[in-house]
């Protein structure tokens, strides 16, 4: 009887919690940037965006590792939800493996990029790490 009455307090905290879940701390001063294109800029397609950070390092997702993240580039989207993963689709794009670059395809026009680290499970951080979002031209 205790053994059930101990499974099922487990059970109950379990499904209370209900996927619970704890934001990622980011230590203070941590700072997401672009290297490369600069604000303003007129690129060529494709276009290859190196990612810097401060204050922090990079770890792949899944590798669960004090003040690391992985990067996360947004193209022409808003910000995502703080409290939930980062949404994986081609305005959102993951870099899981700890690319701290990429070479994207982007078509002529005018396209705002801004950098998002994410935990090893994809969610922002807290504070989140952001670069400021930018503006590029591809010709």
């Amino acid at each position: 009887m205790n053994r059930f009455l101990g499974l099922a307090t487990l059970a109950f905290l379990v499904s209370a919690a209900g996927g619970a879940w704890a934001q990622t701390m980011a230590p203070a001063g941590a700072n997401l940037y672009f290297i490369t294109p600069s604000d303003g800029e007129t690129v060529t397609s494709p276009v290859t965006v190196r990612f810097g950070l401060s204050g922090m390092g990079v770890a792949p997702a899944g590798v669960e590792k004090e003040n690391t993240g992985h990067h996360h580039l947004i193209i022409d989207a808003p910000l995502p939800a703080m409290n939930e993963p980062v949404p994986k689709d081609e305005n959102y794009r993951h870099f899981g493996g700890g690319q701290t670059q990429a070479t994207i395809t982007l078509a002529p026009g005018r396209h705002t990029l801004r950098l998002l680290l994410g935990d090893h499970n994809h969610y922002p951080h807290k504070p989140p790490v952001m670069s400021q979002e930018i503006t590029v031209t591809v010709k």
